[in-house]
């Protein structure tokens, strides 16, 4: 009998074979063909097995512990060395009797006994042959009669069994190589079996199999099936272990991994402490303590907690951990319930209105309202005002001193061009240089929840593929919604109730009409002759003289000069321009202080012409109308209001009518309504009806560069066709403005106030405009209007007797 170490235990497993193990035998052919012709003999001394299961052939070591076990190994150790050995039906009995042991055992030969330090015995045994329990005595310890059981062996070179076992030998190897508490040397066993049986044997004794499992293999008395049986077993032992080795692998890149980045990570807070930096563990601290002094609810605690844990859980090198950075101190920086107190002494609030802006008294009282109502209730939502005017006329400015009224901090954006959606309600974090957007990012410069917020050229709104930012901007403008305004970047709702919104445009049709809707629009017209005097002296002035770095005893000037510049070199609603030009004349009294020049300390007319240059806008002022067919328009721009001349000359031809100017179709229309009514009613205005198809007309509106379109210039252009036609004059200073229809009729115009002041600017005495624009009239501060005369008219009959200087078409019948 061959022999070659391996360890084999209680309860023995492959996975607990070693190389440094006692002497096994390992059955040859010839040793089981030995076995097989010994004899059994008729009674044997029964020893019970707690925990493991002897196969014949099979080499175990088994340590006893009970005093029957002991002496039974004593007596047979002395004697032949033959003994059974079956295993226990339940190992927790410690005395079992006949009734506790399985019938099916296995006869073992005593190969060594150890003696133990504890007193227990260690004995070594082989198995033998398979045997069947008869009866049973229990004194001095079980004995049984006992009969061998025949075991039925396939034909010799089947095969079928002898593939079988060559996937034994295969399956055992794979589980020695995947095991690694099993050593290489326990490959080289399974090969030098030569014995089939015993390889069968061998195997299901060393597999991890209950002692249930395995004694039902020894039962079986085919030894192929019991062959197929532990084949089997060997396939979910291998499938196990497989899966048992991968996730042990990835459980230790794992680890490993995490040792790796924790290893960094220690470097990396090392190396920053060294340059004088805060380290991630740091950071995060300081996050957490400056949290405790928020003033948040407890759902955006929450969340704050949630997303510093997150943070916390990221490697500082992942490309979201800077996004997530910059959410949490984005979320720590903004003044969540944070409110300035307000000064509610509404004096002081006139007093500083009344300071920076001259004029604007609409505005200013009902800036004035909006503080009153504040003081009283002390929790109303601010309205959101939209300011409209044309350029230069202190919308903007507004803003800035109704901060400083009220006590609060001063915001401002400029939305023109705007055209990506995100401006507004921010980036979403998932993407990289995602950031919150423009209110969000103001009310954190702010530092308070409860600024004036100045949103400039609110017209000015563009709208590409990155969204409609005008649509954006209606949950932020509407009281209603804007208690929660949700930020894309802020994952949530915003309070901005108490934000005092302050929109201004130039033209107020060029805003969507849902998010107008949501505003309280306070006009701006702009300003006349006198109020621009007064803004110049008291504030142009001073400022641009402190801007250039002089003072008022180096420079002054007087009101006719400041009025030579208004009519000479600028012709807008607003200030702006006014300002520019002031600014040159102090800055060539700038060139010559520093030159040490000489100059005029107070500036003369003189001067004004010199600095600037010949006086440019005459063309504002009102013409003769020396000439047939001249007719003084007036008009609304996005600048203000303006004055423009209509001409008109008849020239022999076939009838047809031209029109130059760049003109628009509303105005083209207009002038096809005056000619088609002045062809109707030619014999009423003295018009002779047989030159209207030999003549041809040609009207022409001056600066053909600037394109014009619009109704309100329907009478003056019907006026103009009639004076041609006619070949009377119009009265001079005189300006009109209405929408005409083919009966005759006058209808209403808008932009009343900005073409009244075009007018005065122009020295225009009289202007015609429809009755139902009367009430317009009256809303306008009396001096404005002071030496200006309004006709009111309803039909054009009533226009041309006004305008025309002629009796005949003055005494026409009525149309």
């Amino acid at each position: 009998m061959s022999s070659q170490k391996i360890t084999t235990l209680d309860n023995l497993s492959l996975q607990d074979l070693d190389s440094e193990a006692d002497l096994i035998p390992l059955l040859t052919a010839e040793d089981e063909e030995e076995m097989a012709n010994e004899e059994l003999p008729s009674s044997l001394p029964i020893l019970p097995l707690r925990n493991t299961v002897l196969f014949p052939g099979v080499v175990i070591p088994i340590t006893a512990g009970r005093d029957k076990s002991i002496r039974l190994i004593n007596d047979a150790n002395n004697s032949d060395k033959i003994i059974g050995v079956v295993s226990q039906i339940n190992e927790e009995i410690e005395d079992p009797t006949s009734v506790d042991i399985n019938t099916i055992g296995t006869v073992a030969k005593i190969l060594r006994v150890l003696k133990m330090p504890d007193g227990n015995v260690t004995v070594i045994l082989q198995g033998k042959k398979r045997f069947e329990i008869e009866t049973v005595t229990e004194l001095p310890y079980l004995k049984a009669n006992i009969k061998e059981v025949p075991e039925k062996r396939p034909k010799k070179g089947e095969k079928e069994f002898s593939a079988i076992i060559d996937s034994l030998k295969e399956l055992a190897t794979q589980i020695i190589q995947e095991s690694p508490n099993i050593p290489t040397e326990a490959t080289f066993a399974i090969k030098n079996i030569e014995s089939q049986s015993f390889l069968v044997n061998f195997v299901s004794s060393n597999m991890n199999l209950s002692v249930r499992e395995k004694q039902d293999l020894l039962a079986m008395n085919n030894l192929k099936d019991r062959a197929l049986a532990t084949l089997r077993f060997m396939n979910i032992e291998l499938q196990k272990l497989e899966l048992k080795n991968d996730i042990q692998s990835k459980v230790r890149f794992d680890l490993d991994q995490q040792q790796r980045e924790y290893f960094l990570h220690q470097q990396m807070k090392t190396i920053q402490e060294e340059l004088g930096g805060v380290s991630q563990e740091e950071e995060i601290d300081d996050m957490r303590q400056k949290a405790k002094a928020k003033k948040w609810d407890e759902k955006t605690q929450k969340h704050f907690d949630k997303e510093l844990s997150k943070m916390q859980r990221m490697n500082p090198q992942a490309p979201d951990f800077g996004i997530q950075r910059n959410y949490l101190e984005l979320f720590l920086e903004l003044p969540w319930n944070e409110f300035s107190k307000d000064n509610f002494d509404l004096k002081r609030a006139q007093q500083v209105l009344d300071r920076d802006h001259f004029g604007l008294d609409d505005v200013k009282k009902r800036m004035i309202e909006h503080l009153a109502v504040l003081k009283l209730r002390n929790d109303m939502k601010s309205p959101i005002l939209c300011l409209t005017g044309p350029p230069g006329v202190g919308k903007t400015s507004i803003g800035k001193s109704v901060a400083e009224a009220l006590g609060r901090e001063y915001v401002r954006i400029s939305l023109g061009g705007l055209r990506d959606e995100a401006e507004i309600r921010g980036h979403r974090k998932t993407y990289i240089g995602a950031m919150p957007g423009r209110i969000i990012q103001s009310i954190k410069k702010a530092g308070t929840s409860n600024p004036v917020f100045v949103l400039d050229e609110i017209d000015k709104l563009s709208n590409s593929n990155q969204g409609d930012p005008s649509s954006a901007l209606l949950e932020v403008l509407d009281p209603e919604q804007n208690s929660e305004f949700y930020d894309n970047f802020l994952e949530m709702g915003y309070d901005l109730s108490k934000i005092m919104f302050i929109a201004t445009s130039n033209n107020l049709s060029a805003i969507q009409p849902a998010l107008r809707d949501r505003m309280e629009v306070i006009k701006m017209s702009g300003y006349t002759i006198e109020e621009k005097v007064e803004i110049a002296r008291n504030h142009l002035f001073p400022k641009q003289l402190t801007a250039h770095g002089l003072t008022a005893k180096q420079l002054s000037i007087g009101k006719k000069q400041l009025e030579k510049i208004i009519e000479g070199y600028t012709r807008e609603s607003g200030v702006r321009n006014l300002e520019n030009k002031i600014a040159q004349v102090i800055r060539h009294a700038a060139k010559s202080v520093a030159m040490e020049e000489d100059y005029n300390i107070k500036v003369t007319d003189a001067d004004v012409v010199q600095i600037l240059g010949a006086p440019k806008l005459h063309r504002d002022k009102s013409e003769s109308n020396d000439v047939a067919g001249v007719v003084t328009g007036l008009a609304w721009t996005s600048v203000g209001g303006d004055i423009l001349f209509i001409e008109s000359l008849i020239s022999k031809g076939k009838g047809s009518m031209t029109m130059t100017g760049n003109l628009g179709t509303v105005m083209k229309e207009s002038a096809t309504i005056a000619l088609e009514y002045i062809k109707a009613n030619a014999d009423r205005l003295g018009i002779d009806p047989e030159i209207l198809p030999k003549y041809n007309l040609h009207i022409h509106i001056p600066e053909g560069a600037t394109p014009k379109d619009g109704p309100s210039a329907g009478i003056a252009m019907l006026t103009s066709l009639v004076s041609v036609l006619t070949q009377h004059k119009i009265r001079k200073n005189l300006a009109m403005t209405g929408e005409i229809t083919l009966r005759g009729k006058v209808l209403p115009v808008g932009g009343i106030k900005e073409k009244i002041l075009a007018a005065k600017r122009a020295n225009i005495k009289e202007i015609i405009m429809c009755a139902d624009n009367q009430s317009d009239v009256e809303e306008i501060n009396k001096t404005y209007i002071e030496g200006l005369t309004f006709h009111y008219v309803k039909e054009m009959s009533e226009v041309l007797k006004i305008a025309i200087l002629d009796e005949k078409v003055k005494h026409a019948k009525t149309l």
